[in-house]
């Protein structure tokens, strides 16, 4: 510690802020379904995925090495080059919470990362072979790898249920959310947590303090997962919103399987060091499990802007980290007049949160999104029988109870009677 330079420190504390945005950016991709669903109250769930995601931290390290040592070339690396990263980072999860959009930060991280380094190093800085294989080709692929896991596991539910009380049904699929979101949450601390771990881990490789491939230190796995913890229990409420009431209504059976299919790929993710999108996995699922049942919505025009988000952020983050990076390279002054950026960009875009305020108190009010079944839902829908019974909101009690088909008309018409 004796090593860390004042330089140094300014990243190390500029990685913990992102950590912590990291964290109530993406609280909605555990708690968002269990939320909407009525398993849990609000601040019960944002304080459960709090704790899960510290304790998800301590689990591996094998995300942070791939960030450390896998992405850029350390020789010649600079300490500036980090933080010019984090802010391009922290700039776009702001600005992407501001409008309520499940965005990745873990792109956000990478676009800086890579933005910064190509400005500071130009373009053999990057390994291509890394960036395709543990960051391009899972963004891809997850999303959609949970996205069918939870569309036919919506199916199955409802088929093997499909003969019973679904009132008592749907309780039991509320506990099952309640485990499924805390492994939702363990998961994504085993992945996120890890990123500023890795962030922390190569600045201090930059600086002198560790020798390269080094493990991350144990204070900096304890300063990453508190942090990240503490983002997670102020909760993104926006973005809640956006994932539990935007994209599709979830029964408490679709919350299952979609927190479930999440949960299972973002650690097997974890466990082979692929830096994948935990936001991008979770949202695949819950537009998954809103295709698996008869009659579910996907709102196609939240999703279509989710799409955009996710195509923009490498990019936009790097041309961000890259301009940052600009200013950095300038010496002394240039460091401090990006870091004035980044406090005043901060704070103008929490002013403009101000403006519409979400909260525990209303991210389960209707938002206005309401959107009728287009053509792709309408097909998928179509391939498996409506679930029988009752389809209610059991937290209000207003049910919709599916109608008996009509008697048919008889054959001829009732012959008027006579006096």
């Amino acid at each position: 510690m004796e090593h860390i330079t004042l330089l140094l420190g300014i990243v190390i504390v500029t990685a913990l802020v992102f950590d912590f945005t990291n964290g109530f950016h993406d609280t909605a991709n555990a708690m968002a379904t269990t939320i909407s669903t009525g398993a849990l109250k609000p601040k019960t769930a944002v304080a459960m995925s709090a704790v899960l995601n510290l304790v998800g931290a301590f689990l591996s390290v094998e995300v942070a090495k791939t960030i450390s040592g896998g992405i850029i070339n350390e020789d010649g690396l600079k300490t500036e080059v980090i933080f010019a990263a984090l802010v391009g980072a922290i700039l776009w999860n702001l600005l992407t919470w501001l409008v309520g959009l499940p965005s990745s930060s873990s792109h956000a991280l990478f676009g800086g990362l890579i933005g910064a380094a190509v400005m500071s190093m130009g373009w053999s800085s990057i390994d291509g072979g890394t960036v395709v294989t543990k960051i391009l080709l899972p963004a891809v692929a997850a999303p959609l790898v949970a996205g069918i896991a939870a569309m036919l596991a919506t199916r199955l539910t409802y088929r093997i249920g499909s003969k019973t009380d679904q009132k008592a049904t749907a309780k039991g699929y509320r506990a099952g959310q309640i485990a499924s979101a805390g492994l939702v949450s363990l998961a994504h601390g085993t992945n996120d947590a890890q990123k500023t771990m890795g962030i922390i881990t190569l600045a201090l490789i930059t600086g002198g303090v560790l020798n390269p491939g080094a493990n991350p230190p144990m204070w900096v796995i304890v300063s990453a997962g508190t942090a990240i913890a503490l983002g997670t229990y102020l909760g993104g409420w926006r973005i809640i919103r956006t994932m539990g009431k935007g994209l599709t209504d979830l029964a408490p059976q679709q919350g299952f399987a979609a927190q479930t299919s999440a949960a299972t790929a973002i650690l097997a993710s974890s466990h082979i060091g692929f830096s994948l999108s935990t936001t991008q996995v979770c949202s695949g699922a819950v537009m998954g499990s809103g295709l698996g049942r008869k009659g579910g919505v996907v709102r196609w025009s939240t999703a279509t802007r989710m799409f955009i988000a996710w195509g923009l952020t490498l990019p936009a983050a790097g041309l961000v980290g890259a301009g940052a990076e600009f200013l950095t390279k300038q010496g002394s002054w240039g460091v401090a007049v990006t870091a004035l950026l980044l406090i005043a960009g901060a704070g103008t875009i929490w002013a403009l949160s101000r403006r519409n305020s979400v909260d525990h108190t209303n991210v389960t009010d209707d938002d206005g999104t309401d959107e009728p079944a287009g053509v792709v839902t309408t097909a998928m829908a179509a391939v498996t029988p409506p679930p029988t019974g009752t389809v209610a909101d059991l937290d209000t009690d207003v049910k919709t109870t599916i109608p008996a088909s009509p008697a048919p008309p008889s054959a001829e018409p009732a012959r008027p009677a006579t006096v």
